[in-house]
């Protein structure tokens, strides 16, 4: 405890972190402020996610979340970093993803225009505002320099960043938590790199989805909707491509590697059922993994408590890289009560038992459970 909690280990966070703070502060307060705004312009335009389909909530609920997101983020970008040279590029691609996917939300696109928008957002990240990744930075102080692979490469990152949002957003307060998770990684990472511009905007976009969370979390009285899920998709993959932390975004999304890997091979399976089917694969339908771990008994907080505890594991895993080895222990330890809480509560309301007729013989009382 006292490595950890060691003078040096407190100053660096306050010198490098520490900025980040009032960057989160000021988006989980304006988001907070706007998404009662939202909920009452989502209704009086008409902008609600009605049950039924492949919505599996019970009440109509608002979907003009996104617009709140934007506003959080864009009010602590514009107050804490208003010199930024990637401050314009940030806000209109952000700001245009959180708009035109609201067209999605009002009349679902078709998937090929829907693909169409994703491109044409990373397009103008990295052609028009030069967002893209020059190098990788691998282990051992390697730069792989990408010359003209550069364009590609950040356009399928961008995209990757939207649809792995978009894929997460399934369950109330999923997508909001595991980005805040994500964006909290980046955070770190970056402050131990000292690219306090980084830390800023990693804030930024934790602070803008924690508030988000006071609405979003089971049961939800707003849902970001794909405006907000393309949003947090484009902000954070463009915040990793402009920090020097592209590692540690790397290791931080291996839930989103399971939000990237399991819903892209989720998708995938599902793409290969329905064509079984003989179905589109545009289909939706609830048989995602979110919906799987419902069915097999969590519920939709227990179901986030699940992927926000391996998000913040697979996140200290790769702090590692960046010497926040002392991170991950204590990641470990609260990981393991998390999810050793989950399962001891949906034991018990599912009422399962483990046979083990020995252990009658400690308790008291036979009949006790």
């Amino acid at each position: 405890m006292t490595d950890f909690f060691g003078g040096g280990a407190l100053a660096s966070l306050r010198d490098h972190v520490l900025p980040g703070l009032w960057p989160l502060l000021v988006a989980f307060a304006v988001c907070a402020l706007v998404v009662p705004l939202a909920i009452v312009l989502s209704r009086r335009t008409g902008l609600i996610a009605q049950p039924g389909g492949r919505h599996a909530h019970a009440n109509p609920t608002p979907l003009l979340g996104g617009l709140a997101l934007f506003a959080g983020f864009a009010a602590a970008v514009l107050i804490f970093l208003p010199g930024y040279a990637n401050t314009p590029g940030l806000l209109v691609v952000s700001g245009l993803a959180a708009g035109l996917l609201i067209i999605d939300d009002r009349r679902s696109m078709s998937p090929w225009v829907k693909l169409g928008v994703q491109v044409f957002l990373s397009l103008l990240a990295v052609v028009v505002f030069g967002i893209e990744i020059k190098f990788v930075s691998l282990p051992g102080n390697h730069i792989i320099q990408l010359g003209l692979l550069m364009a590609p490469v950040s356009m399928f990152w961008l995209l990757g960043m939207q649809n792995t949002v978009n894929f997460l957003d399934g369950v109330d307060g999923l997508a909001a938590g595991v980005i805040l998770i994500v964006a909290l990684i980046l955070m770190l990472a970056a402050g131990e790199l000292k690219d306090i511009d980084v830390v800023k905007l990693g804030g930024a976009l934790a602070g803008t989805c924690a508030g988000f969370l006071l609405f979003n979390f089971h049961p939800a009285r707003i849902f970001m909707g794909d405006s907000g899920a393309h949003f947090l998709g484009i902000a954070l993959g463009m915040i990793s491509i402009l920090g020097v932390a592209k590692v540690a975004v790397a290791f931080a999304l291996a839930v989103p590697v399971i939000a990237l890997a399991v819903p892209i091979a989720d998708t995938a399976w599902a793409i290969l059922r329905r064509r079984r089917q003989k179905m589109s694969v545009a289909t939706a339908d609830l048989l995602h993994l979110h919906h799987r771990l419902q069915s097999f008994g969590l519920d939709p907080r227990q179901t986030c408590y699940v992927f926000y505890a391996a998000s913040a594991l697979l996140g200290a895993l790769g702090l590692t890289l960046f010497g926040h080895g002392r991170v991950l222990a204590v990641v470990v330890v609260a990981t393991a009560a998390l999810v050793s809480t989950v399962a001891a509560d949906l034991l018990q309301h599912a009422g399962w038992r483990i046979p083990a007729p020995f252990m009658r013989r400690l308790l008291g009382n036979s009949g006790s459970r």
